[in-house]
């Protein structure tokens, strides 16, 4: 168990990593705007049957905690991750406000980035009329 609660820890981080900063490198952008566009949908249709901003990993992860003996845990992943990292507790509503507008702002540049030559090309042809 506790092999899989390391685990969980090291790719669920990453996932977020990669998801605020994936569209950085050129060669890592599709799959950027996929994981983002998962994590999102995740959260809002997924979010219907268990509650809005719903993540498979929080669910199986905390599920694994549990069984270590964790108590208490909070209602989402990176409450979690920054009080076991620096032992304070932090605000949930601030939490749940960084995280949907780092999505909300990784998703838009990523989104850009991935179409801006259509984006572009749509403007020269609107500038050619």
């Amino acid at each position: 168990m506790k092999f899989l609660d390391i685990f969980f820890t090291g790719f669920h981080t990453c996932l977020v990593i990669f998801n605020l900063f994936g569209w950085i490198w050129k060669k890592t952008r599709r799959l950027n705007l996929i994981c983002l566009l998962l994590t999102a949908a995740s959260w809002l249709i997924l979010g219907i049957f268990y509650g809005l901003g719903y993540c498979p990993l929080t669910d199986w992860h905390f599920n694994i905690l549990r069984k270590l003996g964790y108590t208490d845990l909070p209602d989402s992943y990176l409450s979690f991750l920054f009080t076991r990292l620096t032992k304070l507790q932090i605000d949930q509503s601030l939490v749940d406000a960084v995280t949907l507008w780092g999505l909300i702002i990784a998703l838009l540049i990523s989104l850009y980035l991935n179409f801006r030559h259509r984006f572009k090309a749509a403007g020269r042809k609107k500038g050619s009329v």
